[in-house]
């Protein structure tokens, strides 16, 4: 019978307890964040569990025909070696996450027309969203790439500065339109270059994640 070496049973266990104490801490700040913002406990819960749901589900909005250039094996042609290029055509799929996406957009637009400064509000997100939309490159094969953490600590800065006393709530709405625009929206006509099967907005894979950073610029603020 095989047995691990109690050195590999004490990591793993470790590996475990730290999962867990970060879930925790991330389910806790989350939770923090959505009441900081004016949303009830119980709605809080409802909401978490609606984006861990949604995480995994893409809505397919559009398909964008594109080309991926392939190399072929060299090809003799009467006594020359010829290197072909072969183009095959491909698509790009545009899709949105539920849970990164389209949930976080839904309870900014409840933000938006609760909070007392929508004009500041809507300044923050065009602050936002034109900064984002020049720090974001396109990155072939991958999707639109975009510095972590300096969108939310744009948004909570713009947020103290402009509505002091609704900072977390109007952090949370320009950190969320502010990525969703500048990011994503303003990088449109740039897809069809990244030649990638699947682009999701929101997602955890290609594009930032507009969930965290509405989020953690809450946190910050």
């Amino acid at each position: 019978m095989f047995y691990l070496p109690t050195i590999v049973l004490f990591m793993l266990a470790f590996f475990v307890l730290l999962v867990l104490l970060f879930t925790l801490i991330m389910v806790g700040a989350i939770s923090y964040a959505f009441e900081k913002v004016g949303l009830a406990p119980g709605a809080v819960f409802g909401l978490l569990l609606a984006c861990l749901a949604g995480s995994s589900i893409n809505i397919p909005l559009h398909r964008i025909r594109n080309a991926q250039v392939v190399t072929d094996p060299v090809v003799p042609v009467f006594g020359f070696r010829w290197r072909v290029p072969r183009v095959t055509p491909r698509e790009t799929v545009v899709t949105v996450n539920v849970g990164g996406a389209v949930i976080p957009c839904l309870v900014a637009i409840y933000l938006l027309a609760k909070t007392a400064y929508p004009l500041q509000a809507m300044l923050g997100i065009a602050i936002v969203a034109a900064i984002a939309q020049r720090l974001a490159r396109p990155v072939p094969g991958l999707g639109i790439a975009l510095p972590a953490f300096i969108p939310p600590i744009l948004s909570a800065l713009t947020a103290v500065l402009l509505a002091p006393a609704q900072a977390p709530m109007v952090a949370y709405i320009s950190g969320t339109f502010g990525v969703l625009i500048g990011a994503d929206l303003l990088h449109l006509r740039d897809l069809a270059a990244l030649r990638t099967p699947v682009v999701s907005i929101g997602g955890a894979g290609t594009f930032d994640g507009i969930f965290l950073t509405g989020i953690i610029a809450v946190l910050l603020a």
